[in-house]
């Protein structure tokens, strides 16, 4: 039998410590920054809503730690980083899927911007979503800062502006057609002097936007 999940809410309607899925999503969805995380017992989930979020939100859900293998990152390959950049990401359970994303700069791991959880999406829809949020954002600020994204495919489709995706278009994927249609609207009345780069995943490691799922 699997082992019931516990959740962890931070940031949301009614902050809290719930046993479904559902009431988790029903403190969370529509809430703006809404910060959550599942637990594998009760104790760690008590102690995870003392803690804080900022020990434990964007990390990996487990009941085990977790060792990932170090990442050697060459002098050279650092200097390479723009660290006063933004840097972009999805969190996805399933494809498709719940969808999140967030923003964070690049230097310090600071969440810029975070949105979700999305009901039903796709992976390299949300990574989409995320690059343009990013050019948003920065355009509203006025910082032509580098924008990073370790997805191929979203890169690819902000050059086109236009999506090529196999998602169906119903009431279950409203939400992110939604956000997605509108990001390409965006495209299609901005411009930006922004950098936008592929994240060099094999030389730097994970992107400092990664939610840890992988």
């Amino acid at each position: 039998m699997a082992k019931q999940k516990v959740y962890v809410v931070w940031a949301g309607h009614k902050p809290g410590i719930y046993t479904t899925w559902a009431e988790c999503q029903e403190q969370t969805n529509h809430f703006t920054d809404a910060k959550y995380k599942s637990f594998g017992s009760r104790e760690e989930a008590e102690q995870a809503y003392r803690d804080g979020w900022r020990l434990h939100w964007g990390q990996k859900s487990t009941d085990k730690p977790v060792k990932k293998k170090p990442v050697l990152i060459a002098p050279d390959a650092v200097e390479d980083i723009d660290w006063d950049s933004i840097s972009v990401d999805v969190g996805c359970s399933g494809n498709p899927g719940i969808v999140e994303y967030k923003g964070v700069h690049t230097q310090t791991g600071e969440i810029l911007f975070y949105h979700g959880p999305i009901a039903k999406g796709t992976n390299n829809i949300g990574e989409f979503i995320a690059i343009v949020h990013g050019l948003a954002y920065l355009k509203q600020k006025g910082s032509k800062q580098t924008v990073y994204s370790d997805s191929k495919t979203a890169l690819s489709w902000l050059k086109k502006k236009s999506i090529s995706s196999s998602l169906v278009r119903d009431d279950s994927t409203k939400e992110i057609w939604l956000l997605a249609d509108r990001a390409i609207r965006w495209l299609q009345s901005n411009t930006y002097d922004n950098k936008v780069l592929k994240w060099n995943t094999e030389v730097w490691g994970e992107i400092k936007a990664d939610f840890g799922r992988k």
